[in-house]
């Protein structure tokens, strides 16, 4: 277990190096929509830049080989991937939303100190959970929303068919990896305030996109979720 008040050396450059590609990752990808590669789906022109923070350079890899937006004069041509891409758009997708609520949960239950039965952790989960489900029913509303052309309250109910699976099934990864480093990896729980805490949730992003990939393969199989 590690002391997370003396973090080794090489483990802090190696949380910089991972933050500091993934932000270069989502900060190219963010330039390239903005010079004129947007998105046809607006909502899309977030969700990429933000699985850029937390996949780095396979987002971009991903962004660059099937998630690019159409050149001005090029509108009309579109192309058919894999199934798999489908998947891994729509699993990024819920992952924008959640990984928006878990960053703005975990700095609310910082800098409040809340927490729930004794413990800071739960704490995290409930207000993660709770930020995360709301962003991620936004999302998918301006996502399901126009492609079904609905609104109001038909809108928000197909946006929480679709997404509440696959946002669960995102969260239950997450928080399993959170859970684990906080019993085994780290002692005391690092805090937001150290580079380490965020390498860590860069982890947990990505195990609970692993986690909800699966779920959004049956969501668009099943037709309960459009694929984008």
């Amino acid at each position: 277990m590690i002391n997370s008040d003396n973090v080794p050396f090489w483990l802090q450059l190696l949380a910089w190096a991972s933050i500091l590609l993934a932000s270069i990752s989502a900060l190219a990808i963010g330039i390239d929509i903005l010079r004129g590669r947007p998105q046809k789906m607006p909502i899309m022109n977030l969700v990429w830049p933000i699985t850029g923070l937390y996949f780095g350079p396979i987002a971009l890899w991903a962004y660059l080989t099937f998630g690019r937006g159409a050149s001005p004069g090029q509108e009309g041509r579109s192309k058919q991937g894999p199934f798999w891409q489908k998947v891994f758009v729509g699993s990024s997708h819920c992952g924008a939303g959640c990984t928006l609520g878990d960053f703005a949960g975990e700095w609310i239950i910082f800098f409040t100190g809340l927490t729930v039965a004794g413990s800071i952790l739960w704490a995290d989960y409930c207000a993660d959970f709770l930020l995360a489900y709301i962003l991620g029913i936004v999302f998918q509303y301006f996502a399901i929303a126009p492609m079904r052309n609905l609104s109001g309250w038909q809108g928000i109910k197909a946006a929480i068919k679709a997404d509440t699976i696959s946002l669960v099934a995102f969260e239950v990864g997450m928080f399993g990896w959170m859970a684990f480093s906080s019993e085994f990896l780290f002692y005391p729980r690092p805090e937001p305030t150290r580079i380490v805490y965020w390498f860590s949730m860069q982890i947990a992003m990505v195990v609970g996109f692993a986690t909800a990939f699966p779920a959004n393969w049956w969501l668009i199989r099943a037709g309960f979720k459009e694929a984008m």
